[in-house]
């Protein structure tokens, strides 16, 4: 459910270019997430590749919270576990590997207080299945923070995708300002 297809895969190599520390002067994870997580939540990474949200995260939920971490590639979900390991935080980081149709999250219905798909909706083939997924793992007062590349993905197109979250039962509770993305906060 995270990539159309395998040639829309997200190369590996392009993953270490996503996780790299020089992201952080354009994308600084701590201010993107940093006002959504708090110590002790349940937090889902959808579409995690190597973890450049997901490790931030992992600090912020402290030891008594978990960060779950979906990708289809089982190499980007293998990379992640290793800096998380390195980072000393992989007690509170739990990788899965997805399918293209499934996150295969069933187990965490009603579980998570915030979750996160950081330029992840553009490449999923069935955006309203997605929603649903993500929709049911999200206890009642969960949020989703969805944000798109803007070089990759149009204003039109972005709230198209708002759209097909909006008819899976969210609702726009924001619209966070997060460099070079369109984004917004759903309830």
């Amino acid at each position: 459910m995270v990539e159309k297809s395998a040639e829309h895969v997200c190369p590996v190599w392009v993953g270490h270019l996503l996780a790299s520390p020089l992201r952080k002067l354009l994308q600084d994870p701590h201010r993107i997430v940093g006002p959504h997580v708090e110590e002790g939540m349940i937090v889902l990474d959808v579409g995690c590749a190597m973890g450049f949200f997901s490790i931030p995260m992992a600090r912020l939920v402290g030891p008594g919270g978990r960060v779950i971490c979906v990708d289809l590639q089982g190499d980007m979900i293998r990379a992640l576990e290793k800096r998380a390991r390195k980072a000393g935080l992989g007690d509170r980081v739990e990788t899965r590997v997805c399918r293209e149709d499934c996150l295969g999250l069933d187990d965490l219905a009603g579980q998570v207080d915030f979750a996160l798909a950081f330029a992840v909706v553009h490449e999923v083939p069935d955006a309203s299945g997605l929603f649903a997924e993500i929709r049911r793992v999200l206890k009642p007062s969960g949020r989703l923070l969805v944000a798109e590349p803007k070089r990759r993905v149009s204003e039109e197109t972005f709230e198209a995708s708002v759209a097909v979250a909006e008819s899976s039962g969210f609702t726009a509770a924001e619209q966070p300002r997060i460099r070079r993305s369109h984004a917004v906060l759903l309830a």
